[in-house]
């Protein structure tokens, strides 16, 4: 979850000067990742939808929107909210997305469902912090960073379409949030991406390092994340990889200003290439979006090395190529922290982007959607 603290000057830098935006049709193809031709991917640009912040539906403020999937029996969106209960209580929005090859036209939000806890409740005020949801065999997979500061941990869970609660995986050594920081997750900086392999995995993906790993990014230096990896079914922990996040893009416009970069959503697109958002903010300055694919094979499990900045073993982590940097295509995103691939009414094949609006009145729920002309299968 990230946070920007938008000033007004920085609101108009963000939404009041999109020069050169990218056009309809605008292509983006990168024939050969990592060398590998197999697992090329080109999109082109369909446009964008804003939703502003406020916006209600039967009564619960629309925001927050984290993750984002799509539902082929029934052609509609999921898209989970990061409010901890503090608007209304902890759900996910039933979304229609109208777009075509013709363009992005519309987004209407038609219902929402309240998550239940594990005694069939919905949770308490500032209990959850959900951030991803994804569509499995056995129901709807969701995240949860949790409270570093309350020391609560993240979880993943498996919910029924009605979002009451199936089940729970375990979490893995190291990652439960602890007093003195020694170890665990960084507050708000954990379970934030969700990926189900073609294959039948499950792979969860931290926003940056854990405490034991190292620092996070800097404009220097990135960080060091880890990616779990659980067979979906059994719950199991197969294996753990690291999963490089870049130096932090951009500096703040003044000398005091705040910025970060970090993994907010993974998405599979077969049993080893996956797509990553990193993304980020400079006070002052704005947004930085960036999509990456990265792969899988030939990474060290580490999930027997308790510390990725106390070891001696060789590490290699996954391998990952820039896709696209949404800046640099002439967009203004937002805080993009969703990504999915759909099909429209008319059967094209989309990728869309969800940017979370941190109920922000100076932010907005916006919707960007690509065709997708060939991808990794």
């Amino acid at each position: 979850m990230l946070k920007p603290f938008l000033t007004t000057v920085a609101a108009v830098l963000l939404f009041g000067h999109a020069a050169h935006a990218a056009d309809i049709g605008a292509t983006i193809d990168v024939p050969c990742p990592f060398g590998d031709c197999k697992a090329g991917i080109s999109l082109s640009y369909l446009g964008n939808y804003d939703i502003p912040t406020g916006f209600m539906e039967n009564g619960v403020e629309i925001g927050g929107l984290s993750g984002i999937d799509f539902d082929p029996s029934t052609g509609r969106y999921i898209s989970i909210s990061d409010d901890r209960s503090e608007k209304a209580p902890a759900r996910f929005y039933d979304l229609d997305i109208d777009v075509s090859v013709s363009g992005l036209k519309g987004v209407t939000v038609v219902d929402h469902v309240t998550l239940k806890d594990k005694d069939g409740q919905p949770f308490a005020l500032r209990k959850v912090d959900a951030e991803s949801i994804r569509f499995g065999k056995d129901g709807i997979y969701w995240s949860s960073e949790g409270d570093g500061k309350a020391l609560s941990p993240p979880f993943v869970r498996v919910a029924n379409r009605d979002g009451s609660f199936v089940r729970e995986l375990p979490l893995p050594a190291g990652f439960a949030p602890t007093a003195d920081k020694s170890t665990g997750i960084r507050d708000n900086l954990a379970f934030e991406g969700l990926a189900l392999l073609s294959g039948g995995d499950l792979l969860v993906g931290t926003e940056s390092a854990l405490y034991q790993d190292g620092p996070i990014t800097t404009l220097t230096a990135g960080a060091l994340a880890r990616l779990i990896r659980y067979d979906a079914a059994s719950g199991e922990q197969k294996a753990q990889y690291v999963y490089p996040i870049s130096p932090i893009p951009q500096a703040p416009s003044m000398a005091s200003g705040w910025n970060d970069f970090g993994m907010s959503e993974i998405m599979a697109l077969d049993d080893r290439h996956l797509l990553s958002i990193e993304r980020g903010y400079a006070q002052g300055v704005g947004n930085s979006v960036v999509i990456n694919m990265f792969d899988l094979d030939g990474a060290t499990d580490v999930s027997n090395i308790p510390s990725l900045a106390k070891t001696d073993q060789r590490i290699v982590p996954v391998r990952k190529v820039q896709i696209m940097d949404l800046r640099a295509l002439g967009l203004a995103p937002d805080n993009i922290e969703g990504i999915t691939f759909g099909k429209a009414k008319d059967g094209t094949d989309v990728l869309i982007l969800v940017a979370d609006n941190n109920f922000n009145p100076t932010q907005k729920t916006q919707f960007f959607a690509f065709k997708v002309i060939r991808r990794p299968s």
